[in-house]
């Protein structure tokens, strides 16, 4: 019997490594399916009113950010993955290995729920916005300059635009708290990653 192999098994590093790779697969994941969503809207509301493709390029943006964040703890995790000891022993343990896959697992999967949200709420955000700031006008029918300043509901075009700003303005907001999902992984899986234990018996 080896001291401390309870504790210090040879497969322990395994799961600090799974903790780290579904980070890393999930916020891409859910970085990838909010800027498909979200770039979708994009593209369906430059088609009738290509103005305001760059001002609704926010989401695509927020959803990038997820990313980030599981890059950032899946490098933290593979980092505090301690190497076998001189003699073969295990230093790494037990309790680092259930802390890096609970952080990794809290990151990814919260990437993962915000990545989502952003595409959902960006991929309607941005066409509603587009259909109000346009007035209903198709560009591709009337051409980019448009030749009224009155849209089918009867709207001038400042006040097309005053609407379209403060549904812009509620588009940000929710933006914002389904990014704040993610930040919030970001945050626990920190604090998660710093739990550590190390078998000193096998140094």
């Amino acid at each position: 019997m080896v001291a401390g192999y309870d504790t210090c098994p040879d497969w322990a590093p395994a799961f600090g490594y799974i903790g780290a790779a579904s980070c890393m697969i999930l916020a891409n994941f859910g970085s990838a399916w909010g800027t498909w969503k979200a770039g979708l809207g994009v593209c369906k509301m430059g088609i009738d009113y290509p103005k305001g493709v760059i001002k609704n390029i926010v989401p695509i943006v927020m959803a990038g950010v997820l990313g980030i964040y599981g890059l950032i703890v899946a490098v933290i995790l593979t980092q505090a993955i301690r190497p076998p000891s001189s003699g073969g022993y295990t230093s790494y343990s037990m309790y680092n290995g259930y802390a890096h896959m609970a952080a990794g697992l809290c990151c990814g999967i919260s990437c993962l729920a915000a990545g989502g949200t952003i595409g959902v709420i960006g991929d309607a955000g941005v066409q509603a916005f587009g259909l109000k700031a346009s007035g209903g006008k198709r560009a591709w029918a009337e051409g980019s300059e448009g030749d009224g300043d009155v849209g089918v509901g009867g709207n001038s075009e400042a006040a097309n635009a005053e609407a379209a700003n403060k549904l812009y303005v509620g588009l940000l907001i929710m933006l914002i708290f389904s990014e704040a999902l993610a930040l919030y992984g970001l945050i626990v899986a920190l604090i998660l990653s710093q739990h550590t234990y190390v078998c000193e018996g096998a140094e």
